[in-house]
């Protein structure tokens, strides 16, 4: 009962630190560090990634309906061009960012450097150019950021969401193209890890217990990307920014005391 419940809060983890902008994978290592969690695994993180996925999937099921339908539309192109330089950023330095990961050593640096792109993002005057007006540069800007975002705490959906605003691109608007543009970076995640599984195809006895971390984590993905966008578009990221500086702030003191 204490695995499946193990499973089940990583899961939960996964869904909403994934795209609120307070990092996803900090947030696991930190659980890990705090409470003594197992590490989630290949398997299972390659689940909670597809877990994830389908939440995107389905709140923007009529952009992916209209992109699948129109490969060649102005959408898929510039998800085209967002998601080069990620993939180039990521592959190119996928082992060292694993093993920083892995150690966790400066994550507190890094949630405080999140929140410091939140709040000034925040203090910024904002934009109103509308979805319709993103164009290549924006979506290649965003793209990078979303590669630079690859360092554990570092989080995903607030730089890709600051780089947004920063190109003055709508607030809603700005959401909804930091979790669109997530779509290709997770699904090639995904794909990587599904390769290297398949090298060594050994199915764990608590499988079952991974495909309902899995569900937990599609199902508060969801509500994490419709929270986000109705905060996005009418309140502020100035709160998560709180949230970090002090999560990162424990860290630091943690590790000063030698307790990390």
């Amino acid at each position: 009962m204490l695995e499946l419940l193990e499973h089940i809060i990583l899961g939960i983890v996964q869904g909403l630190t994934e795209f609120l902008p307070i990092s996803s994978t900090g947030h696991l290592v930190l659980f890990g560090k705090l409470f003594g969690l197992r590490e989630a695994g290949l398997l299972f993180d390659t689940l909670l990634h597809i877990g994830t996925f389908v939440a995107v999937v389905i709140v923007f099921w009529g952009d992916i309906l209209h992109m699948l339908k129109n490969p060649t539309s102005r959408l898929v192109r510039l998800l085209i061009v967002g998601t080069i330089p990620t993939g180039i950023i990521a592959l190119t330095f996928k082992d060292y960012f694993e093993e920083i990961s892995q150690t966790g050593a400066t994550i507190g640096y890094e949630f405080i450097a999140t929140g410091i792109i939140l709040w000034a993002v925040e203090s910024i005057r904002k934009g109103s150019r509308n979805f319709e007006q993103i164009n290549y540069m924006d979506a290649f800007i965003v793209g990078t950021l979303q590669g630079a975002a690859i360092l554990p705490a570092i989080s995903r959906s607030g730089l890709t969401i600051a780089g947004a605003l920063l190109r003055g691109i709508d607030r809603a608007d700005a959401a909804r193209f930091s979790f669109l543009i997530s779509l290709p970076a997770i699904l090639g995640a995904t794909v990587l890890q599904v390769k290297e599984l398949a090298e060594a195809p050994v199915l764990p006895s608590n499988l079952s217990y991974m495909l309902i971390g899995a569900v937990f984590a599609a199902i508060f993905g969801y509500v994490a990307v419709r929270w986000m966008i109705k905060l996005i578009s009418n309140g502020s990221m100035k709160v998560f920014a709180y949230y970090v500086w002090v999560l990162g702030a424990v860290i630091l003191i943690m590790q000063a005391l030698g307790k990390w």
